[in-house]
């Protein structure tokens, strides 16, 4: 690769940055088929995206073959399309987050050329390829990699469109940012909205720039938004009318203000997340963030928004009395175009790192030797019959650690004749340790999955059989074996799907066996505990195959009744 020895001259050669981006990106999709479905987003959102390929019904999603109205329907849509295309997979279902979160990279990086300079630009794109949570997040099938880069797409937008030279370029940027909000709406709610408003308010006041607001094409903007997102919510309401009071009410007031899902979590719950998602660049945070103070004018302010934009994500969460892992990935791109244009500063004009980065490298290179000596601590947690697998997980782990000194190392080196490739093969090293650790998980979620349980059983179920899940929801065994599942007593998440259809589930134990005692061709799926209960009162049942977390049975008079 060739680098211009300055900001003022900086320049990849075409052919190096295609043939990094070609690399980087065999490197991120060559993964996305290597691990089976783990519960509950992954397997929840695959199963979502059968179902609707099955029914053909495109407005009313459905989970297990119930009413599931928590979520917008637009990456079940985009999942079931690819479904469609390219057959039923892991790595069908995994396209979407891959694709959002890798092509987030590169609008980052050409959004910081743009609003700073192509080095900055570029750096930021590496700051974010190599965030351990945006990694894992881009290779794990939830709606959070989704609507993070709608949003983001949203921000790059009014970034682009505040820095636009012209009034046609502005409106244009503008529109497109009142779309990738819509599509985050139809991503994950409401919040895809909400979020963009309130750094908008936090920005005017702390820069004291109302502005801002003259040039935000309210009125084309919102009717583009509503024309987006208007249509599902008509057409799902016509259909379910109890959709609206459960989706707005339950799933975006009570969320927030109660604790209706037990997801609740210290003030302090993001904190680690934080140092831990971005842990390459954790040090660089404060620098980034004192720079666009001191870089704040009269008029519009990037960097001043970027912090808003962060703050706003990260305090709003914090406070919320509903805390998951994935709610806080959209700071990280707005991180990564801050420290970018923090370490274009550092470089400065000759290109190399001061003492103080050096040893920062050095400090992750010893941080990363000193993982192998907590190499047994591994398999602590294990159960008594997976700890062959945790082993197999400690060779992931070693070539992970292998990988992230080895580069941290090369890093150190290069430091003084080179930053930027410095800096490079630093990202590198924290890239492919996530890539291998995250990849290596497989050794540990096949259990979890069900998938070979799944296969030695499912041909052997008769279709047009019932299978109850009793006591239990497992998130990956619907689609690995092709079929839903009656609930009894425990609905989990599907409560409000059981609610809005009572006749379609079994509310108590005792319910279920006397259906058991009528359906005789029927089989039924529970953890062994529930296993050895039923089997200490004499429940007629008899054992088809298991795993270490779940029990197949079937009716004693099934086979009688194929034959």
């Amino acid at each position: 690769m060739q680098f211009g020895q300055n900001r003022q001259t900086f320049a990849l050669h075409p052919t190096a940055g295609l043939l990094f981006v070609i690399i980087f990106a065999l490197l991120w999709f060559g993964t996305l088929n290597y691990r089976h479905l783990i519960p509950s987003d992954e397997g929840r959102y695959a199963e979502m995206a059968r179902e609707m390929l099955l029914t053909g019904d495109w407005i009313t999603p459905r989970y297990n073959g119930y009413k599931y109205f928590e979520k917008p329907p637009l990456q079940i849509w985009a999942t079931a399309a690819t479904f469609q295309f390219f057959g039923i997979g892991e790595w069908q279902a995994r396209l979407w987050s891959g694709l959002t979160g890798f092509f987030t990279i590169l609008l980052i990086g050409f959004t910081g050329s743009r609003i700073f300079n192509a080095r900055a630009g570029w750096l930021a794109a590496i700051v974010l390829a190599s965030s351990p949570m945006w990694i894992i997040s881009g290779h794990f099938n939830s709606l959070d990699m989704g609507l993070s880069a709608f949003l983001v797409a949203a921000l790059c937008s009014l970034l682009l469109a505040q820095n636009a030279q012209s009034k046609t370029q502005l409106r244009n940027w503008m529109w497109a940012c009142w779309i990738f909000m819509a599509l985050a709406t139809l991503s994950k709610g409401l919040i895809g909205g909400a979020i963009p408003a309130m750094v908008f308010v936090a920005y005017s006041i702390s820069a004291w720039d109302w502005k801002i607001w003259t040039r935000l094409k309210l009125i084309s903007g919102i009717a583009i938004y509503l024309i987006i997102t208007a249509p599902w919510f008509v057409m799902v309401a016509l259909r379910n009318p109890e959709f609206l009071e459960f989706f707005f009410i339950h799933e975006h007031l009570q969320r927030f203000t109660q604790d209706a899902h037990s997801r609740t979590g210290p003030i302090y719950y993001f904190v680690p997340l934080l140092l831990i998602g971005i842990l390459p660049w954790v040090f660089q945070i404060p620098g980034a963030i004192a720079q666009a103070w001191q870089e704040r004018q009269r008029g519009f302010s990037s960097s001043w928004l970027l912090v808003c934009w962060f703050a706003v994500i990260f305090a709003f969460f914090s406070v919320s009395q509903s805390k998951l892992p994935g709610y806080i990935i959209p700071i990280f791109p707005a991180l990564a175009l801050l420290i970018g244009n923090r370490l274009d500063r550092i470089l400065g004009d000759t290109n190399s790192l001061t003492l103080s980065w050096k040893l920062q490298m050095i400090g992750f290179a010893v941080l990363g030797c000193s993982g192998f000596f907590f190499l047994s601590e591994i398999s602590q947690q294990a159960r008594p019959d997976e700890i062959e697998a945790y082993a197999q997980y400690t060779h992931w782990v070693i070539a992970a650690l292998i990988a992230l000194v080895g580069f941290s190392l090369l890093a150190v080196i290069q430091a003084k004749r080179n930053g930027l490739a410095s800096i490079l093969n630093f990202a590198s090293g924290f890239f492919l340790c996530a890539i291998i650790a995250g990849t290596g998980h497989e050794t540990l979620g096949r259990a979890v999955s069900g998938i070979d349980l799944a296969n030695r059983v499912k041909a052997s179920i008769p279709p047009n059989v019932n299978l109850y899940s009793v006591r239990l929801l497992d998130h990956t065994m619907p689609f690995y074996l092709n079929r839903t599942m009656i609930m009894v007593e425990d609905p989990d998440e599907l409560r409000f799907g059981v609610t809005a259809q009572p006749e379609l589930w079994l509310p108590t134990l005792e319910d279920f066996i006397t259906r058991w005692s009528e359906d005789l061709s029927a089989y039924a799926i529970m953890v062994p505990e529930q296993y050895d209960a039923l089997q200490k009162i004499g429940f007629p049942m008899q054992e088809v195959d298991r795993d270490s977390r779940r029990v197949i049975v079937k009716h004693p008079d099934a086979s009688n009744l194929r034959q």
